[in-house]
């Protein structure tokens, strides 16, 4: 009774934050087989205006069959979002806590690759060999020292400040926050919390299917330095959480990456693309010293619900 409750409420809440989305059918997408995509800017539509309720009402109702999941989910402590990228004409958008924003360590050097493809395209970070080679391994490796040489290049303000641009509104006090960074990943440094919580390294899964799908969509900073950094994200090198599954599920997909883990903090987030079917982006948010189990297990359940949210049902 208390399974069904949550679900209705969830539903019930989605359907009133999200807007709807009616495609244009006058606008048809071709089918693209690479990434970014290439598409003419007046046919790229906001993420959430391409929320599905079916699509959520699916995701809601498999989460909670899982009762520890029901009561992160519950807690707030379990925060997962989704975007359907296999029909260009028809994506979907669905999320659980989607504007919960919650601590997710590493994830968030997402938001510092954001600030430097900026100051590279701006002119006011050079472009270096050694700068490159620091934007991959904060990435693939999730290296500390790197990460703290690129925020100390390009400055917390930077950061700040494309993260809150209007093309971009990765972090929006209307949406409950989003990704933010405001400590170096160090021990040493001063400390600048988000304006909402006064986390020092956050993530809403709103904001971060929102990275993916705007870097999909060839829109973060400009195409070319989209595809850098779909080209500096690719392949990662830490095979856990997320990866682990797809190591086993699809091995031969191509996957696009960044996670983060600090005591009980997991967060893992990802697009993955192909082979066959699998086109989509995945981002999951946990507060359990679990965490690492809940994200691999989360896979799974997430490509159940989009086989059989498209009519099918065999993974």
């Amino acid at each position: 009774m208390k399974t069904k409750l949550l679900i209705v409420i969830y539903i019930f809440m989605y359907s009133l934050l999200s807007p709807t989305f009616h495609a244009d059918q006058t606008a048809s997408v071709p089918f693209q087989n690479s990434l970014p995509f290439q598409i003419p800017e007046d046919q790229i539509r906001p993420l959430l205006n391409m929320t599905s309720l079916a699509l959520q009402e699916h995701l809601v109702s498999k989460l909670v069959q899982n009762v520890t999941w029901e009561s992160l989910i519950r807690r707030k402590k379990m925060a997962v979002g989704v975007v359907d990228l296999r029909d260009l004409n028809d994506i979907k958008y669905a999320s659980v806590n989607g504007n919960k924003m919650m601590y997710a360590a590493s994830l968030p050097k997402l938001a510092i690759l954001l600030g430097a493809a900026q100051a590279l395209e701006n002119g006011s970070l050079q472009e270096t060999e050694q700068v490159l080679h620091d934007m991959r391994i904060m990435i693939s490796k999730s290296d500390n020292e790197a990460a703290t040489r690129m925020i100390d290049r390009i400055g917390f303000d930077q950061i700040e400040q494309t993260l809150c641009d209007p093309r971009y509104e990765l972090y929006d006090i209307k949406r409950g926050g989003g990704l933010w960074v405001g400590k170096r990943y160090a021990k040493t440094g001063k400390r600048h919390g988000d304006p909402m919580y006064n986390i020092s390294h956050g993530a809403t899964v709103t904001q971060v299917c929102r990275f993916y799908y705007l870097l999909a969509m060839g829109k973060l900073v400009s195409w070319d330095r989209s595809k850098q950094m779909l080209d500096i994200m690719v392949a990662p090198e830490i095979h856990h959480k997320f990866v682990n599954s797809f190591d086993r599920l699809a091995p031969e997909a191509t996957v696009y990456r960044k996670s983060g883990t600090w005591k009980n903090y997991h967060a893992d987030s990802a697009l993955i693309w192909g082979p066959v079917w699998r086109r989509y982006i995945v981002v999951g948010l946990v507060e359990d010293s679990r965490g690492e189990e809940i994200l691999r297990e989360l896979i799974p359940t997430i490509e159940q619900v989009l086989l059989e949210n498209s009519g099918e049902t065999k993974l």
